[in-house]
């Protein structure tokens, strides 16, 4: 996947469980270790934007179910 593409959540998981499993592995060099982790966290900090973003929308839905039930 290109880095320049944004991924979906699932997308974006799944390529930070290949870039665990490429890191664990003992033949992996210490160049792809620093150029894993740093791909690993460009898709964190994606992920973590993401889960914000949902969480902020579910607590606007509930506040405006809770608005219709007053």
């Amino acid at each position: 996947m290109e880095t320049t593409e944004k991924p979906t959540y699932a997308q974006a998981i799944a390529e930070l469980e290949a870039i665990v499993a490429r890191i664990q592995d003992d033949s992996c060099e210490i160049e792809t270790v620093k150029e894993l982790t740093s791909r690993a966290m460009t898709l964190l900090k994606y992920c973590k934007e993401k889960l914000f973003e949902t969480d902020e929308s579910l607590k606007k839905l509930l506040d405006e179910l809770d608005e219709e039930k007053q």
